[in-house]
């Protein structure tokens, strides 16, 4: 069967639709900015690991260049625009996407299913901890009271006490929101009705309804994508959303396609074209929405891609904080990198060329970004490690300059 689209086409078209065909603003990044891309993209994973900086600033970093943080925390938590709430993970969400999570969508992915059994067992503990949050206000997992806040912390992976579950339990479940996070990034936890606005509290949509409009955002944010690709962006399983897809071709809310060299049919976005040429020149967060499932990232940029900060460093083939470099259409390289913050410098320990590209052209690009990724998080040198064959070469870039 012919392809109805060709692999670059299907490239330009995803990093069209994730914010990639445009370039950064020329001026000062405001809240039209930041709030123009988290609806661009339907939600930002969050992740504090501090090993750079949290992923999900970085994210909107990628597409914008240097902004205040600030911004995000505030229409997150102040103006309360957009919420957390587990979708693809823990993630910021549109308030109004609220009632479209409601019937679980999650439900079916292991952590998730750990908590609600977690809860069954400790029912009690999670009725006075909800009642100790109505009676006092808003708290944080340290700042919860009773017997079950100083329990020994659980050996199941997680590291949390017995509380932080309960809570985070709460959370998952939603009886309870994020209504703040502390200077440690500790979330605050307060009754949902306290933090979602009342209007989405109110929206009630069916499950199937919810499921089509998920999958729908979800191909607004790939432009082009197989079931699974889909599926997982909201981390609903294909069992699910196969016949949903199958509804939103016959009212031609989608178009299904074939791109050159996948074996799955995809889906195509009504709104998505592929753009002339894709001018990108940014460091990609391992959790950014064009990268986190893996075998799209094989797919659509012939790029492994493996995160290997869980790996023991023996093991380790890449580096710990690996993070994939986009110029262009492709992704030409990957940096292992560490904020050394005591320093003031950004090291580079790894620095690694795809094959298809040539570092004549590379280390320049990745230079520049370097040195303005390092400056907007209060960093003012790069040093680069020895490792990788784009080491050299980059050194010798940011040396020269």
């Amino acid at each position: 069967m012919s392809s109805d689209l060709s692999l670059s086409e299907a490239r330009r078209i995803a990093l069209a639709a994730q914010g990639f065909d445009r370039p950064r603003p020329r001026g000062r990044v405001d809240a039209r900015h930041v709030r123009g891309i988290i609806r661009r993209l339907g939600l930002v994973q969050l992740d504090y690991v501090n090993v750079l900086l949290p992923a999900h600033y970085q994210i909107l970093y990628s597409r914008l260049g240097p902004y205040r943080r600030s911004i995000l925390d505030d229409l997150l938590y102040r103006r309360r625009e957009f919420l957390e709430q587990w979708a693809h993970e823990a993630s910021i969400l549109p308030a109004e996407s609220w009632p479209l999570l409601r019937h679980g969508m999650a439900a079916e992915s292991r952590r998730p299913q750990a908590f609600a059994s977690f809860m069954r067992r400790h029912a009690g503990d999670a009725d006075r901890l909800l009642a100790l949050v109505h009676d006092r206000g808003p708290l944080t997992a340290l700042e919860s009271s009773g017997p079950e806040a100083n329990r020994n912390r659980r050996r199941d992976g997680w590291g949390w006490t017995h509380a932080k579950t309960l809570l985070e339990g709460h959370f998952v479940r939603g009886t309870l929101a994020v209504a703040d996070r502390r200077s440690n990034f500790a979330r605050v936890y307060d009754l949902t009705e306290r933090v979602v606005p009342e209007a989405h509290l109110r929206r009630h949509v069916p499950p199937e309804e919810a499921q089509r409009e998920l999958l729908l955002r979800a191909a607004r944010a790939h432009g082009v994508g197989t079931a699974a690709d889909l599926a997982d962006y909201y981390r609903m399983s294909p069992r699910l959303a196969r016949p949903r897809l199958a509804e939103l071709v016959a009212t031609d809310k989608l178009r299904e396609v074939r791109v050159e060299g996948w074996r799955q049919a995809a889906y195509l976005h009504p709104e998505a074209r592929p753009p002339k040429q894709v001018l990108a020149a940014t460091l990609v967060s391992p959790f950014d929405p064009l990268v986190w499932y893996r075998p799209r990232t094989a797919r659509l940029f012939d790029f492994e891609y493996r995160f290997e900060i869980f790996v023991p460093e023996a093991k380790r083939r890449w580096g710990c904080y690996v993070l994939p470099f986009l110029l262009g259409e492709r992704l030409v390289a990957r940096v292992d990198l560490k904020a050394d913050r005591a320093r003031r410098c950004l090291l580079v320990p790894a620095a690694y060329l795809e094959t298809h590209a040539k570092a004549v052209e590379v280390a320049p690009a990745l230079a520049r970004e370097l040195r303005t990724l390092a400056g907007w998080i209060g960093l003012e040198s790069v040093t680069v490690g020895r490792r990788g064959n784009l080491a050299r070469p980059l050194a010798d870039v940011l040396r020269s300059r």
